[in-house]
Formats: structure tokens, sequence, C-alpha cells
């Protein structure tokens, strides 16, 4: 049986609602290999105290560790957030082959910053739930400014 991108994001939408809980920005991300999910993870830089522990790092990682292979390259990797320009210059090292991403970061993603950091074979698809990605980021922000 097949999956769509619609099926993982919304896998990658609810590690973004763990982070959310754990008071973390809500990124989340899958890598799929073969319609087969092989990691799950969430931002965890205020969890871990580390500036690289972002969603995309955490499941390129994982997903390495699962397929025993630094290279991706059969790999789907669906994040909630467009990539900064640290984790696509990952999955650029990662040769990851295809990149599915829900909302645009229009401040600090990678399309904005660099001029084609990706691997040159890495398919992009971009816009996939972008609404609901959108939107559980604007509520995580717009509660931390009530806060403030």
């Amino acid at each position: 049986m097949e999956f769509g991108d619609d099926y993982f994001m919304k896998l990658a939408l609810s590690e973004a609602e763990d982070a959310m809980c754990k008071g973390e920005v809500p990124v989340g991300a899958v890598v799929v290999f073969q319609d087969r999910v092989i990691a799950r993870a969430h931002n965890l830089t205020q969890t871990l105290c580390d500036v690289t522990a972002h969603a995309e790092m955490q499941a390129i990682t994982a997903a390495a560790d699962y397929i025993g292979s630094k290279y991706l390259q059969e790999c789907t990797l669906y994040v909630t957030l467009e990539p900064c320009v640290m984790c696509a210059g990952a999955i650029a090292w990662a040769q990851l082959g295809t990149l599915v991403y829900g909302a645009d970061d229009p401040k600090k993603g990678y399309t904005k910053l660099s001029n084609n950091i990706l691997h040159p074979k890495t398919i992009v698809r971009y816009g996939v739930l972008q609404e609901e990605a959108s939107q559980i980021l604007k509520a995580f922000f717009e509660g931390k400014r009530k806060i403030f």
C-alpha cells in the first residue's frame, strides 16, 4: 500500500505538536524509506540545550543509524517548516532523495538564504499541508507573546 505526502506530513505535524507540548518551537519531521517511516523527530533545542537539535537533524541522524549509511538517497524527509541553512546543509551531505516541507520560512528558510545548497539530485516538494503547518507555528508564537 502506498501512502501520499499528506499522510506522512500529518505524522510530521504530530511530531510538531509533541514539540509544542514540551515548549519547543513546533517543528516535526519524519523520514520515509520504501513507504515506511524509519525516523520521527521534533525540535529539541531547549530540552537538549543544543542549537543544532532541530527536527531535521534529529531525523536525519536516526534515519542514517537505521539504514546503516550516512547517505539517504532513497529516503524522503517530511518536515513541517522549510529547513534552515544548517539543516539544508545536512540534507545535502546526506544526499537525501526527496525533501517535502509544509510552511515556508520567510526569515530563515534555506531558499531565502542560500543558492542551491541541496544536493543536485534532491527532489523538493513544498506547500504540503501548508496551512496546518503554519497554524501550529502561529499559535505557538502568539502564546509566547502573551506570556511576555
